[in-house]
């Protein structure tokens, strides 16, 4: 696709429509962390495995940006997008009705896989913007996918509480039929490119090979969110204990404090226009760490455990939108597919850092999830640092 043409494709209502349609479809993979302790209640398990949910459908999702989203260079997006929502509606309704916890577990996991939407259209959109605005662009659908994530949040601890976790699933599969229509309004995407399954599959292992700043941004994407997903993977259940003593309502409401992250969103993506990726995605990691470091006094002080939200939510967002903005730039045929092997590492790496979350949580309570967030978060600002001292180290020592 020509990025000139592109350009005079997209419009301001397209992009509404886009962020809208990430924000429904990320939305079914953050139903259940409000809802972890009634769902470990109901089947009579303890909330370190119900943490298993949260795990389960992150490795789901992983699998479904691995074997559907690379699909999108060839197809059409909003085809391909019709088909994982009405998957992801049956699976949702899968988990409303499952008898036990293993087949709850089998059913989040196919939740994940299906909820791919907003990663098929994200790519699609950018290579509809002017390289000058990508970052923009990006950072207003990353905005959407705020919303779903803090909608999802809220709703689902209300609706837990009143009515209980069944009836958050049937609802969230009703969501998708609204998906659904809006995703039928979608601009058609042109330039697309005529690859068989098993090539589009290799050349993801070219791209991890002779990228090397995809390699760079999939590893600070996956330790940073990591640590993100460590943390809400586990708050409701230390929520619970005292001297809080919260139920899902409370918790869910908690998700509100990403308010300020969503507002700020297309602000970030225009700081990445200006200052470069790499600036924004080595800062946000010092937020993240900064984050942690206020967990453990937010054990029994709210307002430090409020500003460790806030802070967590910015880093981990302006690390998003920068390393997003910067994959897309390197190859215009193949965004689909730099998009997959970046979200795949971010959500292998969200579903390592909720059973390590929920591991540190259940050793150390709140200091043990510090712990854990506060070395992931490290981990990926040294990887930054490191690759970029590297990259100028090369670059003094070749030959004029």
């Amino acid at each position: 696709m020509n990025p000139s043409q592109s350009a005079r494709v997209i419009t301001q209502r397209e992009i509404f429509l886009m962020a809208l349609c990430c924000a429904l479809a990320v939305s079914a993979i953050y139903y259940h962390q409000p809802l972890l302790p009634l769902i470990a209640a109901t089947f009579g398990v303890t909330p370190t495995h119900g943490n298993l949910i949260a795990t389960v459908t992150q490795l789901g999702y992983a699998a479904g940006l691995l074997l559907f989203v690379p699909l999108a260079d060839g197809v059409q997006p909003r085809k391909l997008a019709s088909l994982v929502i009405i998957a992801n509606a049956a699976a949702l309704m899968s988990c409303a009705i499952a008898p036990t916890f293993a087949l709850l577990g089998a059913a989040s996991f196919l939740v994940g896989a299906t909820a791919v939407t907003g990663q098929i259209i994200i790519p699609a959109a950018s290579g509809m913007a002017p390289p000058a605005s990508r970052g923009k662009v990006v950072g207003t659908l990353l905005g959407g996918l705020s919303t779903g994530v803090l909608l999802a949040r809220t709703l689902s601890g209300l609706i837990g509480a009143h009515f209980g976790w069944r009836w958050m699933f049937g609802l969230a599969s009703g969501v998708d039929l609204v998906l659904l229509a809006v995703v039928s309004r979608l601009p058609a995407s042109s330039g697309l490119t005529a690859i068989r399954y098993r090539e589009l599959m290799h050349s993801l292992v070219a791209l991890i090979r002779e990228e090397r700043l995809l390699r760079i941004s999939a590893a600070m994407g996956c330790l940073t969110f990591a640590a993100f997903s460590a943390f809400w993977a586990t708050l409701a259940a230390l929520l619970a204990r005292p001297p809080y003593e919260f139920g899902a309502a409370t918790v869910g409401a908690f998700g509100l404090v990403g308010l300020l992250g969503l507002v700020l969103s297309p602000r970030m993506g225009e700081l990445v226009d200006r200052t470069g990726a790499r600036t924004v995605a080595s800062v946000s990691t010092v937020l993240v760490i900064l984050s942690f470091a206020l967990v453990t006094p937010g054990a029994r002080n709210l307002s430090c455990l409020l500003a460790s939200m806030v802070l967590l939510d910015l880093g981990n967002r302006a690390g998003f939108v920068a390393n997003l903005a910067r994959i897309y730039g390197l190859r215009l045929d193949a965004r689909s597919r730099l998009n997959t092997v970046f979200m795949v590492s971010y959500f292998l790496g969200g579903a390592a850092g909720a059973a390590l979350g929920g591991y540190g949580a259940n050793q150390g309570g709140w200091r043990g999830l510090a712990i854990v967030g506060v070395v992931l978060s490290a981990m990926a600002l040294a990887v930054g640092l490191l690759a970029y001292t590297r990259a100028n180290s090369e670059y003094a020592n070749r030959p004029a």
